[in-house]
């Protein structure tokens, strides 16, 4: 019985986690920053800022006088945002460059355009991600979920962790979610050729931010005591 009830709720989970999402999304919505902290002269790094989450964190860090970089795979919409952004918090350095975390080679060169353009980067938000999308495959042959999710974003954090350093004091956000609980490291099948579930992924995903987010900590601490910061959230 218990052999036909696990592929049963595996089957079952995407919708479950869709049903779920609205009375989750409630429960968390509750906290609200009450800090006041101006942010003048700061140079900050949004990846998929053209939407949600991200879109909303890069509108209050522009409201509060920082550099934005919105960090979009689609550059026409996030010149909208931008503009968007720009009217409503009377910030004209709301900035827009072209992001594909699916493909290292856009990363790369988005990295080697913003070191070219920028002395500093202050804050690193690591907030772009697919959810639950039809098995497919990175431009280099990566699963989706953890090509994007968590290597692309590994990569980026590499390339830029320099100027971070030098940056110092300076943030990295890893924004994850409560579903890294469900996910599991299958190292036997980390692209998701033997098996593959949409919602399973995306967990198995998030649980990769989540280790990410300890290994640079413990990597950084003598560095950036305290620094830096991975964020939860259930809606990415």
């Amino acid at each position: 019985m218990v052999e036909l009830m696990f592929p049963l709720l595996l089957l079952l989970l995407p919708f479950l986690l869709y049903v779920a999402a609205p009375q989750i999304r409630k429960m968390l919505s509750s906290g609200v920053c009450t800090s006041t902290v101006q942010l003048p002269g700061k140079v900050v790094v949004v990846t998929g800022a053209n939407t949600g989450i991200g879109k909303e964190t890069a509108k209050e860090l522009a409201q509060r006088g920082a550099r934005v970089y919105l960090a979009c795979r689609d550059v026409e919409k996030g010149e909208l945002v931008a503009k968007e952004i720009q009217t409503t918090t009377g910030n004209q350095q709301v900035l827009v460059r072209k992001l594909d975390l699916s493909d290292t080679k856009s990363i790369r060169a988005f990295a080697k355009g913003f070191l070219a353009e920028e002395k500093h980067l202050h804050v690193l938000i690591n907030n772009a991600g697919v959810m639950m999308c039809p098995y497919s495959k990175t431009a280099d042959g990566f699963e989706m979920h953890i090509g994007v999710n968590h290597l692309g974003h590994f990569l980026l954090t590499h390339l830029l962790l320099e100027k971070l350093k030098e940056s110092a004091p300076s943030r990295i956000v890893n924004v994850s979610s409560l579903a890294h609980h469900l996910g599991r490291i299958h190292f036997h099948n980390l692209q998701g050729e033997k098996f593959y579930n949409a919602g399973l992924a995306y967990c198995h995903s998030k649980l990769a931010n989540i280790l990410f987010t300890q290994e640079l900590a413990r990597r950084l601490k003598e560095l950036w005591r305290g620094s830096l910061v991975s964020h939860e959230n259930s809606n990415i």
